[in-house]
């Protein structure tokens, strides 16, 4: 007699092998246990998912107007006309309190090829539009931005920290940027110039580049980009973009943005293509032939290898990087726009702007006046969530950055600085440092040297208008600087050849602010770049110089004579 376990594929004989009948029976039941064990663990990583899908911000009431910018719990990081993405997929977290918020997944370097390929091609169709059809489309890019500037403002505050004011007011840079390019959409142009040959005419050409790299930083995630992308388009350019890696759900909801307008258009989504990712992508950006002009914002260190990797292929580079920016107070300045001059400027954005001001020279006859009423205006700044509009300053960007404070700070002890106010982590969920002064600092201190992206004010006390110009050009970086006086000839000498050596020279007014109407950029280790407004369009353009014989003669340079 013959008995079979069908269910698992067991045949035994139980009269002539006993034996195997136990084997065979404990391998079952190893069998079945193995296979609960999986369904266990299976369960509980499902359960685990879940839940730290449920714990993302996205998913909570107070949140949910994130899904009016077309946001969801894992989000893709790729659009090139159609959305998608193979890359890894990273978290995305708020720096008010370090929870997630929602995810991205990214590009990896078949996605960047794929999308430059489309991009390449988009052009042939935007680059035939004319300038001020262009400039339509762009109009109402902005447009489109107007209607979702709250709900973006408030992502920027989630996203990357700033008070909301500032993260409203960071969308209307892109709003107004894109105002500006449609008028200038009707003016670019070159000159005719005379010719000295009769019979001709000698003129400039301003053709569009092709494809624009941008790479943009995590402190201005939006407006950087659209300074860049409203007069790429308008000067018939194609862009691809990568945001900065911590705030990609920025990136994600202002393409999509911009994508419905090019799609409401009937043009190729991929004129406007996104590829979120980190130092793979912006190395492949740098290192491709195919990249016509790359512009890069962000650190000083970052940007040198950049621009190598950029020179080595003789293209184009665009650079905005660090700045260590100097505000000077003279013995005549009107100290009722000083202080809050220097409080805006050194704690705004919590010092993590590039036109932050880091170093405070006063005249040592108003030095001991000045400091007092800075402090005290200090300690009255309102610290808390950006997303409530009675905040003036909130967190960090990142814990990383709230290291750097602290380092900063010490290294300031050490070299003979006395901490006059703040110094400390805030303890509090997320990334609160106190807004600092640190006085006693010689002006020549390494750390004073050092660009720390961090609300630090060194304060220093100068004794001339010599020493002061001086003391301002010393650093590496040239950005921006700015004086407090009513003497005009110090006004003129200020801007002057032996004035301030940065891109930015303000008097009475701070460091930071500045119009999109003007150039926007600084010299030395800033990079040179000019982006915004002025003549900046011409970055994103490569230019011909023309000469047309409409005579029937040929008269040839230098006088030569063929006989």
């Amino acid at each position: 007699m013959q008995w079979a376990l069908f269910s698992e594929g067991l045949c035994w004989d139980w009269i002539r092998s006993p034996i195997r009948l136990i084997l065979n029976m404990l391998s079952l039941k190893i069998r079945l246990c193995t296979r609960l064990a999986f369904r266990d663990k299976f369960l509980y990583y499902s359960y685990k998912q879940k839940a730290a899908m449920s714990s993302l911000l996205i998913n909570q009431p107070r949140y949910s107007w994130l899904k009016d910018l077309g946001l969801k719990e894992e989000n893709n990081g790729v659009y090139n006309g159609s959305w998608g993405g193979r890359g890894e997929v990273i978290v995305s977290y708020c720096p008010a309190n370090n929870e997630p918020i929602a995810k991205v997944r990214q590009a990896n370097l078949e996605d960047y090829e794929e999308t430059v390929k489309k991009a390449k091609e988009a052009w042939k169709i935007w680059a035939d539009i004319p300038a001020p059809k262009r400039g339509e489309v762009v109009r109402q890019i902005g447009d489109a931005l107007r209607k979702k500037i709250k709900v973006l403002g408030s992502l920027i505050s989630l996203e990357m920290g700033k008070i909301h004011v500032e993260g409203i007011g960071e969308v209307q840079e892109y709003v107004d940027i894109c105002d500006y390019a449609v008028g200038l959409s009707r003016m670019i142009g070159g000159p005719v110039l005379p010719s000295e040959r009769p019979g001709h005419a000698l003129i400039e050409q301003w053709n569009p580049l092709g494809l624009v790299g941008v790479i943009t930083a995590f402190n201005f995630p939006v407006a950087v980009y659209g300074w860049n992308n409203a007069l790429a388009l308008i000067c018939g350019n194609v862009c691809i973009w990568k945001g900065a890696p911590t705030t990609p759900l920025l990136s994600v909801a202002v393409t999509k943005i911009v994508s419905e307008v090019l799609e409401e258009n009937q043009l190729p989504g991929a004129i406007c293509s996104l590829t979120c990712g980190g130092a793979d992508i912006g190395t492949a950006l740098a290192k491709d032939e195919r990249i016509d002009l790359l512009s890069f914002t962000g650190s000083t260190q970052v940007g040198k290898k950049v621009a190598l990797m950029v020179q080595e292929r003789f293209g184009r580079k665009l650079l905005e990087l660090g700045g260590n920016n100097a505000i000077i107070v003279f013995e005549d300045a009107d100290l009722s726009l000083v202080i809050p001059s220097v409080v805006f400027a050194a704690v705004g954005t919590a010092g993590q702007r590039c036109t932050t001001t880091r170093r405070l020279l006063l005249h040592e006859s108003v030095h001991d006046e000045v400091v007092p009423k800075l402090i005290n205006a200090y300690k009255q700044l309102r610290i808390g969530d950006p997303l409530d509009g009675n905040t003036l300053y909130g967190p960090l960007h990142s814990k990383q950055s709230v290291e750097m404070y602290k380092a900063a700070v010490e290294q300031a002890k050490q070299q003979g600085g006395t901490i006059a106010c703040g110094g400390k982590v805030i303890d509090r969920p997320g990334n609160f440092v106190e807004p600092t002064i640190v006085t006693g600092l010689s002006h020549d201190a390494q750390i004073v040297h050092t660009e720390t992206f961090a609300p630090i004010l060194y304060v220093l006390k100068f004794k001339s208008e010599e020493e002061a110009f001086a003391w301002n050009n010393e650093v590496y970086q040239g950005l921006s600087s700015s004086i407090f006086t009513k003497d005009m000839g110090r006004v003129f000498r200020w801007l002057g050849p032996k004035g301030s050596d940065c891109g930015i020279v303000n008097v009475n007014i701070p460091t930071s602010g500045a119009e999109i109407g003007g150039a926007f950029g600084g010299e030395k280790h800033t990079g040179g770049g000019r982006e915004s407004g002025s003549d900046s369009w011409k970055h994103y353009m490569r230019r011909s110089t023309c000469t047309i014989n409409y005579s029937k003669d040929l008269p040839l340079a230098q006088g030569i004579k063929f006989e």
